[in-house]
């Protein structure tokens, strides 16, 4: 097929969705849907700040692109959030954009949640988050705007027993609160915040749902297009957002998940 695009069109989605000259944080980058994200915004022009815990995959990562700077940042530590804002003005002199993507699981059952358990899920799935939007929020130039792009669960939109748990459900649905809540203080100031809704993907975070045939089947049976996401399927999304193609959107959640929740 004939391309037939010309390059006025080309310009337009260049200033669309390209990211040239800014600069984005990752955290959770060292693999997974982070992975990608990183990738995906380094792709778009951006000089990315991949920040994770394993400076051997962040390593590799940062190999693969020289947009991509790693950085080892445990995001449940202040020094660690503030050194990571920091550097981002040290080495660019600014910060458009925060992925909000690092997570973890919890038990599946309420009954296996200890109170010490259920608080350290919480410091990191929506705690971080918040106190590194904050960093990123105080830290901005007066006058100029950012994006923040916090991501969540469908487990934070519906019960996905017997799968999910009940501290992680409880962080993925505080992350949409907080998101709508970031966007109404801080939109006068230019600063967007929304969310982004990833259905059932093989990472990580959902290791032996896809490799069992029971549970695959699960997945592919409650899910409209009938498969679980293959990988780069939310990249889309998160690249929308840190965007000016979503330039007017703010405390808006975008749920990528085959149709799960709107069966």
């Amino acid at each position: 097929m004939t391309d037939t695009r010309t390059t006025a069109d080309v310009d337009t989605l260049t200033r669309l969705f390209g990211l040239p000259g800014r600069t984005a944080v990752v955290t959770g980058a060292s693999a997974g849907l982070g992975l990608g994200f990183a990738k995906a915004l380094a792709d778009a022009g951006a000089t990315v700040f991949a920040a994770a815990r394993r400076t051997d995959r962040l390593a590799a990562l940062a190999d693969s692109d020289a947009r991509i700077v790693p950085v080892r940042c445990d995001v449940t530590l202040d020094d660690d959030r503030r050194a990571l804002v920091d550097r981002c003005y040290e080495q660019t002199g600014r910060l458009d954009v925060l992925v909000n993507n690092a997570g973890m699981p919890g038990p599946p059952r309420a009954e296996q949640e200890s109170a010490e358990g259920f608080a350290a899920l919480l410091e990191v799935n929506l705690l971080a988050g918040f106190h590194l939007a904050l960093a990123a929020a105080t830290a901005l130039p007066e006058g100029r705007g950012a994006s923040i792009v916090n991501i969540s669960s469908i487990i934070g939109l519906a019960s996905t027993a017997p799968i999910g748990g009940a501290s992680y459900a409880a962080s993925k649905a505080g992350v949409l609160g907080l998101t709508r809540e970031l966007a109404g203080q801080w939109g006068h100031r230019g600063i967007r915040v929304n969310a982004v809704v990833p259905g059932w993907f093989d990472t990580e975070m959902t290791d032996g749902l896809f490799s069992n045939d029971k549970s695959a089947g699960w997945v592919r049976r409650n899910t409209m297009l009938g498969r679980g996401g293959a990988a780069g399927e939310v990249d889309g999304a998160v690249l929308f957002l840190a965007s000016d193609a979503s330039s007017y959107m703010t405390g808006q959640t975008v749920v990528v998940d085959g149709g799960w929740t709107a069966r």
